[in-house]
């Protein structure tokens, strides 16, 4: 079952303020899955956050178990309609 406290959505904050976030959710929160968010520009920082977790602070506690692409439209300031791309990198507990 998954909840939405374990969703980290990455935006304008300083980058080791995602990467503290995943690595406090598996083990301060004790998750088996968290999922890093991103849509549009931030996607590439989604995968840096995921990738410094794991790599360096999780090393052989956590590793990627899937990754998911999409797109979102929707209406901007002006009215129009576009579409954004979103990730959800799926990050979980090595058993």
């Amino acid at each position: 079952m998954m909840t939405d406290d374990s969703s980290i959505f990455i935006g304008g904050k300083p980058f080791m303020n995602y990467v503290t976030g995943v690595v406090m959710q598996f083990t301060t929160k004790g998750a088996d899955e968290v999922i890093v968010k991103a849509r549009g520009k931030f996607i590439s920082r989604a995968v840096d956050v995921s990738e410094v977790a794991i790599k360096r602070f999780l090393k052989g506690q956590a590793d990627i178990k899937d990754v998911r692409i999409d797109s979102e439209e929707f209406e901007n300031k002006e009215g129009k309609l576009v579409r954004v791309s979103t990730i959800e990198i799926f990050l979980g507990k090595i058993k």
